[in-house]
């Protein structure tokens, strides 16, 4: 019966302390290639949009503003962009408007080149027609505020835990923040990793990173994209070549005798026993039984 108990008292202790350290993980899958895009199902080609607004840009410096109008309108039909692109899209949307006296347009484009970076500038060679439009559309933005996406973790991460993330949606003023992929690999790796986030109306969104399995101290590179809802790239924080790192100390593996978890469940035991050896000596019969006999 003692033993029943030692038995149950430490499995149930080391089960508790396995489900605490671990929690529920983010399911990590491979990142798509350069010229794919993740769909929510499987990685996809980007298709020809790119392409498409290098071709209305090379129009635009020919002052071809009809030509370079309609190509920059098929790169919508042309799949989704990267963050280059994107901004490149709405820079040549913008001056392609401003050439034609289109202040309106330009400055809802030059808008939404701003939002997607923030410090983009034009060149100095353009028309002043465009360059006014921009520096209008710049200081009104300033105002207003712009995209922000911050993304934290606690300090003292250790290599065998599981790596927890906070992401913040800090503003998003043309809420166009739908998604978020999170990038990841251990530093030395060639390959990255990706766990995605709905981001929608809560601001706060918090991931578990699996653990990394190594027997020295390590470092986590990371980088974050943003899309809308139609996967363009809206945003993003760090990148592939310059990614921010979560060192993760090594620490020996602690023998399992001197757990915490083992010492608590010893106690449990040593508790048990001691209430077995109490209603053991308390209820069973004794071995004499006093009193005197009568003969008659």
């Amino acid at each position: 019966m003692r033993i029943a108990i030692a038995a149950a008292l430490v499995a149930a202790l080391a089960g508790c302390h396995a489900e605490a350290s671990h929690g529920t993980l983010a399911v990590l899958r491979a990142a798509c290639a350069d010229l794919e895009y993740w769909d929510g199902t499987a990685c996809r080609p980007r298709g020809d949009g790119a392409a498409r607004v290098a071709a209305g840009k090379q129009a635009l410096a020919k002052l071809d503003v009809d030509l370079a109008r309609q190509a920059l309108d098929a790169a919508d039909r042309g799949g989704p962009l990267d963050h280059d692109a994107n901004v490149t899209l709405w820079e040549q949307r913008g001056i392609a408007a401003a050439y034609v006296d289109d202040e309106r347009a330009a400055g809802a484009a030059f808008d939404m080149m701003l939002a997607l970076d923030p410090g983009h500038f034009l060149s100095y060679t353009l028309s002043p027609k465009a360059t006014f439009v921009f520096e209008k559309v710049r200081n009104d933005s300033k105002a207003r505020g712009l995209p922000a996406l911050d993304v934290n973790w606690p300090h003292g991460q250790r290599v065998g835990d599981p790596v927890p993330l906070e992401l913040e949606v800090v503003a998003d003023p043309k809420q166009f923040l739908h998604r978020a992929t999170v990038f990841v690999r251990t530093r030395g790796d060639s390959g990255w990793r990706a766990a995605d986030i709905a981001l929608g109306r809560v601001a706060d969104h918090r991931i578990l990173l699996p653990p990394v399995d190594a027997q020295r101290p390590v470092s986590l590179e990371l980088y974050l994209r943003a899309y809308d809802d139609r996967g363009n790239e809206v945003l993003t924080w760090a990148d592939p070549q310059r990614p921010r790192e979560i060192p993760l100390r090594y620490d020996p593996p602690t023998p399992w005798y001197r757990r915490t978890w083992f010492y608590a469940a010893a106690g449990g035991v040593l508790a048990a026993a001691v209430g077995v050896t109490v209603y053991e000596l308390t209820l069973a019969p004794p071995d004499k039984v006093s009193g005197g006999v009568s003969v008659h």
